[in-house]
């Protein structure tokens, strides 16, 4: 008699981090602050309920209407106040971290912290989408130095 086998199971793969979603309450608002921070969004995205931007590391970043959101998920309580969300962006320098929040804060988005030299070593900065969610603004503080060989 022939033992009978089981076919191995493969096992399941890990999850892998692929987007972040923003739920706005306006959506050219968003992408207009967006588009400051550099991305590359089409101004014809400004009426869509949704939008997907695909950044060079392969990382989506997601916006969802309020009314989108809510079409999957009615009985959602949509935060009224500061979002809860941070997102991060690397800038060329401590003077560049200096020169962007200067500019928003010119095109008049809310500065939630302005630029100090922070204990871990960075240039930083933190400013507030049109629907109050936390950005970074970051940078060294001294470029790395070359290594000896």
């Amino acid at each position: 008699m022939t033992p009978r086998t089981t076919p191995p199971v493969a096992p399941p793969s890990a999850p892998r981090f692929d987007c972040t979603g923003i739920v706005v309450a306006d959506m050219a608002s968003s992408l207009a602050f967006y588009r400051r921070l550099g991305l590359d969004i089409p101004a014809e995205a400004d009426g869509l309920p949704h939008v997907e931007h695909v950044l060079p590391n392969g990382l989506r970043l997601l916006w969802d209407t309020d009314a989108t959101y809510r079409s999957f998920d009615p009985d959602t309580r949509l935060s009224t106040g500061p979002g809860r969300v941070t997102l991060g962006f690397a800038c060329d320098g401590p003077a560049g971290v200096d020169a962007l929040w200067a500019e928003l804060a010119k095109a008049g988005y809310t500065g939630h912290k302005a630029p100090w030299d922070a204990v871990w070593g960075q240039r930083y900065a933190i400013v507030l989408d049109p629907d109050g969610n936390a950005v970074d603004l970051f940078a060294p503080l001294e470029a790395p130095s070359a290594s000896m060989g």
